[in-house]
């Protein structure tokens, strides 16, 4: 599979994910909510750690007018591995949990709006279909090295 077609995937993933929140945590129990942010945890973490193992060095060397937007990025995946770090250890009963989940949704939809609508474009015709499949072979057999805890990713040391 072509690395920009998985990335995508990943992304209606996890706005599938947000979209459910937003419909159901005001009278969602805190098992429910638990269960639903646990699993934002797990797919934002894959997904950050499959683009900074893989997909931005390769993009990086291989297209190096888009350094500043993987720079960018890397700052961006920074700031979510923290509010996933506060969200994991947070009880959903707490005042600030909805709070902090709102914030991560809002940051997130940012970071894929920046990456699908001025970045995939650009990357797609630096690269090459032949280049984001075997790319995207790379992504797929990574997916399960990925840390569960989100400040293992490199970008939440950066």
């Amino acid at each position: 599979m072509d690395g920009i077609v998985m990335l995508r995937e990943d992304h209606k993933t996890v706005e599938d994910l947000f979209k459910k929140f937003e419909k159901t945590h005001k009278d969602a129990t805190p098992k429910a909510k638990r269960a639903l942010v646990d699993n934002m945890i797990k797919e934002l973490t894959t997904h950050a750690f499959i683009e900074e193992t893989i997909f931005y060095p390769a993009v990086r060397e291989e297209a190096p007018d888009t350094t500043e937007h993987v720079l960018e990025s890397v700052e961006e995946h920074h700031v979510v591995a923290w509010l996933l770090s506060e969200l994991r250890d947070l009880d959903p009963g707490d005042e600030t949990f909805d709070a902090k989940v709102t914030v991560l949704i809002e940051n997130v939809r940012h970071h894929v709006e920046e990456e699908e609508k001025e970045w995939f474009p650009e990357v797609r015709k630096n690269l090459g279909r032949n280049r984001l499949v075997e790319l995207g072979e790379q992504m797929t057999a990574a997916r399960s090295k990925a840390p569960a805890d989100p400040l293992a990713l490199s970008s939440a040391k950066a």
